[in-house]
């Protein structure tokens, strides 16, 4: 029996609806084994984060080695990174044991607006990391901070979209859940070649908290199955989608998504 496997490479999020949590849950509820390396642990909850404390650089070198030492992931994913020294190790480590399914998605700012990726950490995702990307997954803000670019209109995400894969990634996708000026939220997907759009109605909520974590997670354990791009991606808006319009009400301003939500449909169904 085959079971596919997933590697998140991430922060913990204490109130559980984001970061290691949040793509552990969503790689369970779509069928993948996961399996995680901590990078920081941040103690937060649905108004904000209160802390964030790095994990030391050699406890995340040794549990990257321990996972590809051992365990097969049939994909990857990045999420908050904190450091440079962090992106440095990663980089190091997904090229010595060819994981060359990698998601990244560029964690930079928490919703209530506290950093998560330090200034030269940038840059050091942009020259380190980007190049070894399958596909990368910023929202218009984290888009805008990789290309240097303003992005407000459909044409600049496509154009974001072909930037970031000028810039060495194989694939990117601009999520539009940031242009509130559509009741649609479009994301677009520039797989090298052409532009692909997967929309679904937006959902006015505040309990968003999560949602690009979870995403990029879905779109991983699809990529771990063996799906194509554009399938991983349309499974992964379907996905976020159930979980926020099937919301849990839990917490008191940004509160989590439902993540069970995708599975419980397709049940009924």
């Amino acid at each position: 029996m085959h079971i596919p496997q997933a590697l998140t490479i991430a922060g913990s999020d204490s109130g559980g609806g984001a970061g290691i949590q949040a793509d552990l849950k969503t790689f369970q509820e779509l069928g993948v084994y996961g399996m995680s390396v901590i990078t920081a642990i941040t103690a937060q909850n649905t108004a904000g984060v209160q802390g964030v404390y790095p994990i030391e650089l050699e406890g995340v070198v040794t549990q990257l080695h321990s996972i590809g030492d051992d365990l097969q992931p049939a994909a990857i994913k990045t999420g908050m990174l904190f450091s440079a020294d962090i992106i440095h190790e990663v980089a190091i480590a997904v090229r010595q044991y060819q994981w060359n399914t990698l998601v990244i998605d560029p964690v930079m700012v928490a919703k209530g607006g506290s950093v998560l990726l330090q200034q030269q950490a940038i840059q050091a995702l942009i020259r380190e990391l980007l190049p070894l990307a399958a596909v990368i997954t910023p929202n218009v803000p984290e888009a805008e901070l990789l290309t240097g670019s303003t992005i407000h209109t459909l044409k600049e995400r496509e154009q974001a979209a072909r930037q970031l894969v000028q810039m060495g990634a194989r694939a990117a996708v601009i999520k539009g859940g940031h242009d509130t000026s559509t009741p649609q939220a479009m994301d677009v997907l520039f797989d090298g070649k052409q532009f692909h759009y997967v929309e679904y109605p937006r959902v006015d909520t505040p309990h968003t908290h999560g949602t690009g974590c979870t995403y990029s997670a879905a779109m991983t354990a699809e990529l771990a199955k063996g799906n194509g791009l554009l399938q991983a991606v349309q499974t992964a808006k379907a996905f976020v989608h159930a979980a926020i319009e099937d919301g849990l009400g839990i917490g008191s301003v940004h509160g989590p998504t439902n993540h069970f939500a995708y599975r419980q449909r397709r049940a009924v169904r």
